[in-house]
């Protein structure tokens, strides 16, 4: 009982190999809260579809299976921590990246991740000679390049700074890409033949498809209450008569108010008002008198991001 996903087994699958085969090159990326799956549910699915799986930290790459290999996509800092796969590919962005490689108990191969319109880290053209020069100083090998872009921008302009940097790559070395659809991918392979590209895919790979999806929480205990007697921690009133609805999920599962500052709890296909924000493990709801009121063991639907969700149950339905 508590938060669940609940996942429709054969149109989950297609999904996640209908998308792996529209990406050749394809680098899984398992990392995080595993898409709300779970890292391990995920590394299980992901072996079959590639020989390189991608995670988000050093953290995270004992997680991947041992016969295949692990690219890290947040450069680190200092020496691999316990657990970590000393075979694991590191990821550079700056000389600063560089002087902080580890020293020990490591394999040294490392991507250089390239500056995109993101702005997040990443070497710049100018910059790249020269980190390259300090990485083979380093005893490091590269074994390939990173452009990570925005979700904002079009095709055309991602397309456009992968133009402006493949004259200054190796061409014997692959380019990683992130947020490029499939036909755009595609184009991309075509004009350039002599490239090696990868693509590394998380959000559209595991929950691109979301109508074999469902998460839920199940009710806890549902009890009367008349207008402007004060409820939950605060002593907000209630705004009329009704009912409070206490379900299992809260701040702990990743669940809070929308952007909006609305209710993600949806109940016969109306929303739920949240009295107070979510705590560690229950939410109180107000159902109004005369709206559709769920009884205790009923699941309501919640409306969160999977990337930021920890549920407690997945629950597989075979249809």
């Amino acid at each position: 009982m508590g938060l669940r996903l609940r996942i429709h087994e054969q149109a989950w699958y297609h999904a996640v190999r209908s998308c792996a085969e529209q990406f050749p090159g394809l680098i899984p990326v398992v990392k995080g809260n595993g898409y709300g799956f779970g890292r391990p549910t995920l590394m299980a699915v992901a072996a079959p579809l590639a020989d390189l799986i991608a995670v988000g930290t050093v953290f995270e790459a004992g997680d991947v299976p041992s016969d295949r290999a692990a690219v890290v996509l947040t450069p680190h800092l200092g020496e691999l921590p316990s657990g970590a796969p000393p075979s694991v590919t590191l990821t550079i962005g700056s000389l600063e990246h560089v002087r902080s490689l580890p020293t020990r108990h490591w394999q040294r191969d490392v991507v250089v991740k390239l500056q995109s319109s993101m702005r997040r880290y990443g070497a710049e053209p100018a910059d790249l000679e020269a980190l390259i020069a300090a990485t083979e100083s380093a005893d490091c090998t590269i074994t390939g390049y990173a452009l990570h872009f925005p979700l904002s921008g079009s095709s055309l302009d991602h397309v456009a700074e992968v133009e402006q940097w493949l004259p200054l790559l190796d061409r014997e070395l692959p380019l990683a890409l992130s947020h490029l659809d499939a036909l755009t991918y595609a184009r991309l392979i075509d004009q350039h033949p002599q490239r090696l590209f990868q693509i590394r895919c998380g959000t559209a790979l595991w929950i691109g498809d979301k109508s074999a999806l469902q998460l839920g929480a199940d009710v806890l205990d549902v009890g009367p209450v008349h207008a402007h007697v004060p409820v939950g921690y605060r002593g907000v009133t209630a705004p009329s008569d009704g009912h409070i609805v206490l379900v299992a999920a809260g701040s702990s599962h990743g669940v809070r108010p929308l952007a909006d500052g609305r209710s993600p709890f949806h109940f016969a296909h109306e929303r739920m008002h949240l009295i107070e924000p979510s705590h560690m493990h229950t939410s109180m709801l107000f159902v109004p008198t005369g709206q559709a009121c769920p009884i205790v063991g009923d699941r309501v639907d919640v409306q969160c991001p999977l990337i930021l969700t920890n549920v407690d149950e997945l629950e597989w339905v075979r249809d």
